[in-house]
């Protein structure tokens, strides 16, 4: 039985004294209009006329309503939304669709294609969107639909797409890597499948194929033609009828809805998670805690405490957690940085920039994730770095030990086996970034809220260069979340990872498998 929280509850209403700062960041929340047009602009997939051609002339589903008949709902985590804006060869909305959702009461990673979007062709930003896809199934242990409906890569761009290692040819490298580590994967595909894409479902565990409207061959028609003088037909080439014959493929369908619900029917078959008295428990204790254990703030509040300086942090977590809870750690040392222990859901351990990261803010926070490490809890860092100054002689000295212990912290962070959260809430400048858990630090998730700045220094940076949408346009995130909805967010990415303790923890031990 869960134990009634202990920890203390944190106590910061908005004051009076503190409005001004608020409606500053709120004036400056409602200026980044940015979320609100892109979010728009990527629904529309390729526009009114592809989805026409997409739904009409070809039949199909689009991608969202595949999501919708696999999903037990529509309450998903989506990954990387802003991911192909604002490239050099051109806006790729979505860059396909990737989204985190749960089938039959399990997480699975979804790698999607929107066909209405350049017909499905694979940019380099698709390519890297997908590895993502997969590096996310593999660190979290879920297991991996395959929503096949591709043109095949673009080939103009095939010099970015194809020969090195981590291209084109590393999906089937992960692949064959994710079905050693037992990892499930399912492929449906419900579109063309050409060239090096009919791997994908070629070397998935299991595969369904939709009949009239799925194709698989390395050569089209086209090529046939030209090869051999041949005229043939995409569904007597490869064709579902014919590949379900053959065995290339396990699942024969009429239609797309009955695709989908083999694919559903697959998942429930996977031997993955708790066994069923524990699921119905671990629901049960999880949907009280949602009734009972709110933040005592409103998130919408947050909008106002998206910070535009570097000296705060507590008011954030007090919205995040649950009953507002928040147990302190080494609350009178290293004060530019917070550290403590609450409960999103599920215990977490967390690091916030509350200013600069000084020499005994690192020594800090070293400590604090050392020890977290051995708890075997999760970290979530709340990062708003600071921009770096420009050092004197005098700063030199004085910051003799520093970078030292931020060292000592980056070994820390870099070292610790448990899972980790980024969310940046402000700014992600310079090295104290590689610290606070950024993306080359590899954390399980690492989002942003739509006024974050992304730069090595502050002084001197583009404006565009450093927004939070230039940012997650080029996959260096997961995405650019709303402040409003990080709760949320957080309490998806820590159920998914509960969800890999789980299955660890289930499995054999080698001794018994000898």
């Amino acid at each position: 039985r869960a134990r009634r929280s202990a920890l203390p509850v944190l106590e910061l209403p908005l004051l009076d004294i503190h409005k001004h700062v608020y409606e500053a960041n709120l004036r400056n929340s409602n200026d980044c209009r940015s979320y609100m047009e892109l979010n728009e602009k990527v629904t529309k997939g390729g526009g009114d006329s592809a989805i026409a051609r997409h739904t009409q002339r070809n039949g199909k589903l689009l991608v969202k309503d595949r999501l919708r008949l696999l999903l037990d709902d529509e309450d998903f985590l989506e990954l990387s939304r802003f991911a192909g804006l604002g490239l050099p060869y051109g806006d790729i909305p979505s860059a396909g669709c990737l989204t985190v959702g749960r089938i039959n009461g399990l997480w699975c990673v979804f790698i999607a294609n929107d066909a209405t979007v350049k017909g499905g062709t694979a940019y380099p930003i698709t390519v890297k969107k997908q590895l993502r896809a997969q590096e996310v199934a593999i660190q979290n242990r879920l297991p991996c639909v395959y929503l096949v409906d591709s043109g095949g890569a673009f080939l103009p761009l095939q010099s970015e797409i194809f020969p090195d290692k981590n291209q084109g040819g590393r999906t089937f490298y992960n692949e064959a890597i994710m079905s050693a580590m037992k990892i499930p994967q399912v492929s449906v595909v419900c579109g063309s499948c050409t060239a090096g894409g009919a791997y994908i479902p070629t070397m998935a565990e299991e595969a369904v194929m939709v009949h009239r409207i799925g194709t698989m061959f390395l050569g089209g028609p086209p090529l046939v033609k030209a090869a051999t003088g041949e005229e043939v037909t995409p569904e007597e080439l490869g064709g579902a009828r014919l590949h379900a014959v053959s065995g290339c493929v396990d699942h024969f369908a009429w239609e797309e809805e009955e695709a989908l619900e083999y694919t559903r029917n697959i998942i429930s078959t996977l031997n993955f998670t708790l066994p069923a008295h524990e699921m119905e428990e671990e629901e049960e204790k999880t949907r009280k805690r949602k009734e009972d254990e709110k933040p005592l703030y409103s998130s919408e509040e947050l909008l106002g405490l998206a910070p535009k300086s570097y000296n705060y942090s507590l008011d954030v977590i007090s919205r995040l957690t649950d009953g507002s809870r928040f147990q302190e750690f080494k609350a009178l040392f290293g004060t530019t940085l917070v550290t403590g222990f609450a409960k999103i859901h599920h215990l977490v351990g967390i690091v916030a920039n509350n200013g600069e990261l000084s020499y005994q803010a690192a020594l800090k926070g070293s400590h604090f994730v050392q020890l977290c490490d051995q708890r075997d809890t999760p970290l979530l860092f709340l990062q708003n770095t600071a921009p770096s100054a420009a050092l004197t002689l005098s700063v030199a000295q004085m910051n003799s030990n520093r970078l030292k212990a931020q060292a000592s912290m980056m070994a820390a962070v870099a070292c610790a086996s448990v899972p980790k959260i980024t969310v940046v809430i402000g700014g992600s400048h310079g090295a104290d970034s590689y610290a606070m858990c950024g993306r080359s630090f590899d954390p399980n998730f690492l989002f942003l809220w739509p006024n974050a700045r992304v730069s090595m220094t502050a002084a001197g940076t583009l404006e565009e260069e450093s927004s939070a949408f230039f940012s997650s346009g080029r996959l260096w995130d997961d995405g650019v979340i709303l402040p409003q909805d990080t709760r949320r967010v957080l309490r998806d990415c820590l159920d998914i990872i509960k969800q890999q303790h789980y299955q660890l923890s289930t499995e054999k031990p080698q001794s018994a498998l000898l």
